[in-house]
C-alpha cells in the first residue's frame, strides 16, 4: 500500500512541477512565489507540509512548528499523501472552474483545511491531542473551517468554498463527498450522543445541517439549507426543513 502510494503521489508531483515551471516561465513575478512553494521542493509531501506551515502559522516559530508536524505526519504515514492527492484530483475532476492541479493546491483554502486535518487526525491518533486539537483551531480561525481531529473522513473529498464548515468529532466520512460552505455535521442535542455516517459520493449542499445518529446512504444529495435528523437512503435527495425525500430510487422501485 505505501508502495502505491508513492507512485501515485510521484506522479501528481510531476504534474505539479510541470504546471509550476509553465506558470513561472509565463509570468516571472508568479514564478518567485512559485519557486518557494513547489520547486524548491524534493516531493509532493514536503511541499505540501510547507504549505500547510505558510498558511496556519503567524509567525516564523509557528510556521516551522506546524510544518514539522506536518512533515512528521506525512513521514509516519504515507497513505496520508496519497489521500492528498487523490483529493487534489478530484477538486480538478469537479470544479470546472479548475485549470489544472496548481491552483487550488495553492489557493483553494478548503484543500488546505483537509490536508491540515489529515495531519491533526494523524497527531490524534498518535496521542499528541494538544497538537490535533492546536491545529483544528488554528484553521477554524484562519480558514473558517472546523473538523475534529476525531472525525474519519476518506479520500477524494472535496470543500468547497469552505467557509463555514463544521465537522464534529467521530462524524464517519466517506470517499468522493463534496461538501459546500456552511455546512455542519455533528451530534444532536438528544441522548445517545452519536454521529453521523456518510455515505460514499455524497453531495452536500451548502448550509446543510446533518445532525445526530444517522446514516446518510451512497451517492445521496443533501439540498441547500436542508436540516437531516434522520437517515436518508442510498441515491435518495433530501431537501427542506425538516428534510423530505425527492428523487429516491427506492420509492420508485415500489411504485
Amino acid at each position: 500500500m505505501a508502495e502505491a502510494a508513492t507512485m501515485a503521489s510521484d506522479s501528481l508531483w510531476r504534474r505539479l512541477r510541470s504546471e509550476a515551471q509553465r506558470a513561472a516561465a509565463a509570468d516571472p513575478v508568479f514564478g518567485k512565489a512559485l519557486a518557494g512553494a513547489i520547486l524548491a521542493h524534493d516531493d509532493f509531501a514536503a511541499a505540501l507540509a510547507d504549505l500547510i506551515g505558510q498558511r496556519l502559522g503567524s509567525n516564523a516559530a509557528e510556521r516551522a512548528r506546524f510544518t514539522s508536524f506536518a512533515r512528521d505526519a506525512f513521514g509516519g504515514e504515507p497513505d496520508l499523501i496519497e489521500a492528498a492527492s487523490r483529493d487534489l484530483v478530484a477538486i480538478a475532476r469537479s470544479d470546472p472552474a479548475v485549470a489544472g492541479l496548481l491552483p487550488p493546491l495553492l489557493h483553494y483554502k478548503g484543500y488546505l483545511a483537509l490536508q491540515a486535518w489529515r495531519v491533526s487526525n494523524w497527531l490524534w491518533r498518535h496521542d499528541h491531542r494538544d497538537a490535533a486539537l492546536l491545529f483544528q483551531n488554528e484553521a477554524s480561525n484562519v480558514l473558517q473551517v472546523s473538523i475534529h481531529p476525531a472525525a474519519c473522513i476518506g479520500s477524494a473529498v472535496y470543500l468547497d468554498h469552505a467557509s463555514g464548515i463544521v465537522i464534529g468529532a467521530n462524524v464517519v466520512i466517506g470517499d468522493d463527498v463534496t461538501i459546500l460552505q456552511n455546512v455542519s455535521i455533528g451530534r444532536s442535542s438528544e441522548l445517545p450522543a452519536r454521529s453521523p455516517r456518510i455515505g460514499c459520493g455524497v453531495f452536500i449542499g451548502a448550509g446543510a445541517s446533518i445532525l445526530g445518529d444517522i446514516s446518510i446512504g451512497d451517492l445521496a444529495k443533501i439540498g441547500a439549507g436542508t436540516i437531516v435528523t434522520r437517515d436518508i437512503p442510498a441515491g435518495c435527495t433530501a431537501v427542506g426543513n425538516p428534510a423530505r425525500l425527492i428523487n429516491c430510487p427506492e420509492a420508485a422501485s415500489a411504485a
